[in-house]
Formats: structure tokens, C-alpha cells, sequence
């Protein structure tokens, strides 16, 4: 392996443990890592993305915000960096979030993730899924404010969805899973390790696919849902592990509250590990 990578890792690693207080002890200051690749490491990479759509490998040159266990910005990464398993597997963490988004009648809706993906192709998930990127638009945490304009972002992205239909201060953040997965199918590279915030909209909103991102998408109730979902391995489809941790967990307590989801802002991260 390539001595720079293991120097860049070891002083990724080594980061956790510079939080520490300021000569007052009255704030905590930390060392930013940021982590865009040089010549050499991404020509020992090259191979990785070899065959892959040139589409979704060109997104892999955004930067993502890496963080710690509590969620606390620590540094920023490639979209590329933060989802090889050489590096998750090394405590790599980066910030997400999942959109569940309902119409007026209360039907969720999903979309399939297109077979150009890279990670979890052809899966069934939540509305959209993605990250916020290390810009200063996104990186704001008031109120996971930076969190709901990239939300906003890829909405538009994936599924052509107007902003103007989705208004940043209409998202609801719910609360934070953090989970770690390899991909399926398991190719021993890629996969997720992310602290994922819930965001809920119920909005009628018009819908302009954006093939290279989504094969398909429906709307379903509660009950449709959790009979797709039960079905779903028999029936040979695939399901995101992110999307199955929060319907197993906590969707359907949520889904019969979209007029009163304040009960649960509750501000934790709930390790799912």
C-alpha cells in the first residue's frame, strides 16, 4: 500500500483524539482533516472505478464532511475516499441523510436506485438518499439546516423535483441512525458508514426521473409497504440496509404521526452498528 495513504489514515486516526480544550477550557478546538486525493493515490485507485458508469464516478470527486461518533465535523473527504471499506474499516464516518417523503394522502414515496450506481444498485430505498456536502451552504448545523439544503439539492437531482415544491424549512429532522454496511453485491470495495439524519416532507410534488440515478419509484401506504418489504426477499428485490434499519425500527410509529412528528426531534444518534 501506497506509504502516503498509511500516513494520511494514521493521521485521520490520530484526530480523534486531538479534541481537546482551548487555554481558557472554556470550547473545544480540533484539528480540521481533509482528505482530496493526490496524483499518487488516486493512480493506485485507478483501477476501483474501471468499468464503472462515468457519470457516478465523476460524483465521486465531491467532497463529503467527515466527522466523529457524536457527530462533531472533524475534516472532509472525496465521496470516493469515504466509501472504500479499506477506509471504513479504519473508523472512516461521514454525514448523511435519508428524505421520507409523503403526499397528501399520506403514501410514501420510493424510489429504485438505477444500475449505474456504484453502491447498492437496483435497490429499493426511501425517498432520496445522499450527503451533505463540505461547502458552506451544507455544513451548517442550526437545525440541520445545511443537512435540509443538500436534501433540497438532490431531490431536484435524483428525482426532478422543483425546490420551490420543497421548501428548505419544511423538512423535519426526526433523528440520527448511525449504521456501517458492505455493498451488495458484496465486491469487497465499497460501502456505507455514515451518522444519517431523518428528514420528513409531506408534499404533492411533480416528478422529472433522472434515469442515471433512479430505475423506478412508487408510492405506498403502510400496510402495502410493510407487505413489499416482508416479500421482498423472496420475491428477489433488493432493499437498502439504511432503509430496512428504519422500517424495522421506527417508520411505521412515525408514519402514523406526520401531523404531530415534533414528539420525536429528539436529537440522538442511535447506534445501529
Amino acid at each position: 500500500m501506497d506509504r502516503g495513504f498509511l500516513k494520511v489514515v494514521r493521521l485521520w486516526l490520530h484526530g480523534f483524539r486531538r479534541i481537546a480544550t482551548n487555554r481558557k477550557g472554556l470550547c473545544p478546538t480540533r484539528r480540521n482533516y481533509n482528505f482530496r486525493e493526490n496524483s499518487t493515490i488516486a493512480l493506485n485507485h485507478q483501477g476501483l472505478t474501471k468499468g464503472l458508469d462515468e457519470t457516478q464516478v465523476k460524483l465521486l470527486e465531491e467532497v463529503c464532511i467527515l466527522i466523529d461518533d457524536k457527530d462533531t465535523r472533524i475534516g472532509a473527504a472525496t465521496k470516493k475516499t469515504c466509501h472504500l471499506m479499506e477506509n471504513i474499516n479504519k473508523g472512516m464516518l461521514h454525514r448523511a441523510f435519508s428524505v421520507f417523503l409523503f403526499n397528501t394522502k399520506g403514501e410514501l414515496l420510493l424510489q429504485q436506485r438505477s444500475a449505474a450506481k456504484i453502491t447498492f444498485p437496483e435497490h429499493f430505498t426511501n425517498t432520496c438518499c445522499s450527503h451533505p456536502l463540505d461547502v458552506p451552504s451544507e455544513i451548517e448545523e442550526e437545525d440541520a439546516t445545511g443537512v435540509k439544503r443538500a436534501a433540497q439539492r438532490k431531490l431536484q437531482h435524483e428525482l426532478g423535483i422543483p425546490p420551490e415544491q420543497i421548501p428548505v424549512d419544511e423538512f423535519q429532522y426526526l433523528t440520527r441512525i448511525q449504521y456501517k454496511s458492505d455493498n451488495v453485491p458484496f465486491d469487497g470495495k465499497w460501502g456505507e458508514h455514515e451518522i444519517d439524519y431523518i428528514l420528513f416532507i409531506q408534499k404533492d410534488v411533480h416528478l422529472d426521473i433522472n434515469p442515471n440515478e433512479v430505475i423506478s419509484y412508487r408510492y405506498l401506504g403502510p400496510h402495502d409497504l410493510r407487505t413489499f418489504v416482508e416479500s421482498s426477499e423472496h420475491n428477489g428485490i433488493y432493499i437498502t440496509p439504511w432503509f430496512r434499519l428504519i422500517v424495522d425500527n421506527f417508520l411505521y410509529k412515525w408514519w402514523r404521526h406526520l401531523d404531530s412528528l415534533q414528539q420525536f426531534q429528539d436529537g440522538k444518534i442511535h447506534k445501529m452498528l
